[in-house]
Parts: C-alpha cells; structure tokens; sequence
C-alpha cells in the first residue's frame, strides 16, 4: 500500500467521523497525557517519555513520540496545591507529521483533614503544527500542480480542560481535549490550493479506577476509560492491572467501540479494536520502565503485526513526596 493510497484511505474514512487522538496503550501511567488536571499529581516532579510504532509493517503507519514533564508548584500542607505540566508530541502518519506542545496548570483541593483526598481542576493550553510532505506523496502524473513540490505547514492554537478525583484506593477523571478544534481551521494552503487535512476534533475523555489489595504482595487495579470525539463511534478501554510487590505491573486492556449517545457504527464496521498486554518495572525508587503489545482484532489484524510501545520514567523525588506512599493512579 503506498503511502498516498493510505494518506487519502484513511481521509475518505475519516471524513464521516473525525479522527480519534493519538492513541497510548499506557496512559495509565501517565495521566498528564488525556487531562492537564493531572499535573503535579505525584507531589513530585516527573519525566515520562513515551515511543510508539503503531501497526507495525503497514506502510505509513502511525509513529508517535511524546515527553512530558510534570510536577508540584506549592504543596503546602494547609493550603491548596498547585501543579504545572509541559508536554510535547510529535505523531507521524505517512506524508503528514503533526507536532504539538502544551503547558498544563492543575488546582488541586484537599477534601479531608489528612489530605488523602483531592480534587482538581485543571486547564492546558498550547499549539500543534502540521506539516504535510508533498515529496513522500506518490502520483501519476509527476507534474501535476495541484501537489505541493515541498512541505506546507500550518499552526493552529488549541486548549484542554479537566477534573480529576483521587483518594488512596479510587480515581475519577473528566477531560476535555482539543477544545478550539471546530471554531479554528488547520487546512494547508499553497500555490492557490487548499488541502483538507487530518486534524484532530474536540474529544471527551472519562475515566475511573480503584485499587483492591488481593494480598500483601498483590494488588488489582481495574480501570475503564470512555474517548468519544461525539461525531464517531465512542471507544471504551477495559484495563485490569495487577501490582506485585510494589514494584511490578502486570496486565492489559480490551479496546472496543460502542454504539454510547445512540450512535450506530457505521454498517460493516468491526465494534472490536484491539487488545493489548502490559507491563511496567520500576527499577528503584527513580527510574522506572514500560512496554505494551497491541492486537489488532478486527479486519486491520491481517494487514499488520501489532504495535509496539515503550515508556520510560524518571521521579524526582523532594522532601514532602514520600515513597511509602505512592500513587498508584
């Protein structure tokens, strides 16, 4: 398949209902990537770096690379804590690349005396630029002016909002991303022409977990997460984590689409997506590392081999975060 046939595929496809976010399989371990009230969430500054290479041996798949940096502006123990967050990304999809960047300021609320319970809220702001290859295009007629000779970028300004609950064993997360996508144009203009461009769509996100001790070794964190861009099918992710020894995850996730705010699937479309496997190491009390296998399980399976991510991350620890306390959200 060459990567203009799968440039103006995935176009035509996309026209009806608009394209879903980046997708990570381990955002579970770095919530500062679907809402910007996660920032400073730890209680100390955190570097999560994130690769992904998505269907892996199909021409112009999607590669994405992200690094976000995260942490604690006042956490007085009286007071209302604050959190800033950067985080930057650059997705790859055949001849189009897209790079963004946003800051992040969280407000968070004790609820309780001990101050084991928060809420925040949380808002980002930032930009993306997409630039279009017109030399990784491929086309019959090589003089054709319609196709930019070179690469066309546009900028276009952007902004998220979230509300996210934590407690030691339980967390609620709402976001919304992408919130100036339908009042703001990214279509690239040259030589006269425009060119419609696959660009994000505003994108609500829900998720909620909790943390069950199975024994003391063992833990299960069950977790699901509703993306819906409210024109397409609304995906739900089912996750269950298994933490051994406190330094150890295990498990994985089942990613579907579900007909949610009576919206059907399109006829002939596969409700299933893919299932994927987990696991996440952290080395000391500093470093720690993940990887994910994705599965596709619909009619992309025999097209491809899966899709591969790495995460790696660094804490920093201060003197108010305490490692006898971790997150686990």
């Amino acid at each position: 398949m060459r990567p203009l046939i799968f440039f103006l595929f995935l176009t035509a496809a996309l026209q009806g209902s608009a394209q879903q976010n980046v997708q990570f399989s381990q955002y579970i371990f770095n919530g500062l990537s679907v809402n910007p009230a996660y920032a400073g969430y730890k209680g100390a500054w955190y570097l999560n770096t994130i690769a992904r290479q998505q269907w892996t041996g199909l021409p112009g798949a999607p590669r994405t690379f992200g690094v976000s940096f995260d942490g604690p502006l006042r956490n007085d123990k009286d007071k209302a804590g604050m959190g800033l967050g950067v985080q930057v990304m650059a997705d790859m999809l055949g001849p189009q690349k897209a790079y963004s960047i946003y800051a992040s300021y969280a407000y968070s609320i004790p609820l309780n005396e001990n101050r084991t319970r928060h809420l925040s809220f949380g808002l980002g702001v930032g930009a993306s630029q997409y630039h279009l290859d017109g030399n990784n295009l491929q086309y019959f007629d090589a003089e054709d002016a319609v196709f930019p000779g070179g690469g066309v970028n546009t900028v276009t300004p952007d902004a998220r909002f979230g509300i996210y609950y934590h407690a030691p064993s339980v967390f609620i997360s709402v976001a919304a991303l992408n919130l100036f996508s339908q009042y703001l144009t990214s279509d690239y203009k040259w030589n006269g022409y425009d060119y419609k461009n696959i660009r994000k769509t505003m994108h609500l996100y829900v998720s909620a977990g909790f943390m069950v001790s199975l024994s003391d070794q063992v833990k299960l964190k069950p977790s699901v997460m509703m993306k819906d861009d409210l024109k397409g099918p609304t995906n739900i992710d089912f996750n269950a984590m298994l933490l051994i020894d406190r330094v150890f995850w295990i498990g994985g996730s089942y990613r579907t689409a579900l007909p949610v705010w009576r919206k059907a699937l399109p006829s002939g479309l596969d409700p299933k997506n893919a299932a994927s496997a987990i696991i996440e190491y952290s080395i000391n009390d500093t470093y720690r590392i993940g990887y994910a296998y994705d599965i596709n399980i619909n009619e992309l399976a025999n097209a491809q081999s899966g899709s591969h991510e790495i995460s790696v991350g660094i804490l920093f620890h201060s003197k108010k975060y305490s490692v006898s306390s971790p997150r686990y959200f």
